[in-house]
């Protein structure tokens, strides 16, 4: 299976899970990886992705609204905006909050299962509501691959457990295992790039 887009959803204690993914990904990972992390509307935007640029060598960015998806780029969608993956590339509306949440995971992994069906990964890190149960529901619906980080060793277990509750996920992981399980398996994505 040859998988073309990541998406990852955290909330509460995302950004140590994030950086910590992101850091175990060397430098050549070609498969686009979106992620929605929960954080405040008032945020600002480029302060996350200039946090996490500083742990990986991917480069990280903010999405623009209609902006297409490139390989070797991590994606985040801004605050205060849902991110949605359609034909196209990235879209960003201001609809409603979903489960007090924008930008919303479910939002994302929906959005991204529809158009990826089979082609998607979707992980759900750690988080303390339930945002990201019925986006990863939808994937496994649609073909697509589910990793869960473990609960028992997320700094709030609330949202890994809602997806594990939501959906049967191909795996549980720790956290320090998957980067090495997302590079196994876009190894596919990677060699076509070369």
């Amino acid at each position: 299976m040859s998988y073309e887009l990541v998406v990852i959803g955290a909330s509460w204690g995302g950004l140590d899970a994030l950086e910590r993914v992101l850091n175990g990904l060397p430098a050549g990972f070609q498969t686009p990886i979106a992620i929605a992390q929960h954080r405040s509307a008032d945020g600002g935007s480029g302060g996350l992705a200039r946090l996490l640029g500083v742990h990986t060598e991917l480069p990280v960015v903010d999405v623009e609204d209609k902006q297409p998806i490139e390989p070797g780029r991590v994606y985040l969608a801004p605050p205060d905006y849902h991110l949605y993956v359609d034909e196209d590339g990235f879209s960003l509306s201001v609809d409603d909050a979903v489960l007090y949440s924008r930008p919303s995971i479910d939002v994302l992994f929906e959005s991204a299962a529809d158009q990826y069906r089979e082609r998607l990964i979707a992980v759900v890190l750690t988080g303390a509501n339930e945002d990201g149960a019925h986006g990863i529901a939808q994937v496994k619906r649609l073909g697509g691959y589910a990793i869960v980080q473990n609960p028992v060793e997320a700094e709030r277990p609330e949202m890994p457990r809602a997806a594990l509750r939501a959906a049967k996920p191909d795996r549980v992981l720790s956290l320090s295992a998957i980067p090495g399980a997302l590079v196994e398996l876009c190894r596919d994505a990677d060699r076509t790039a070369r």
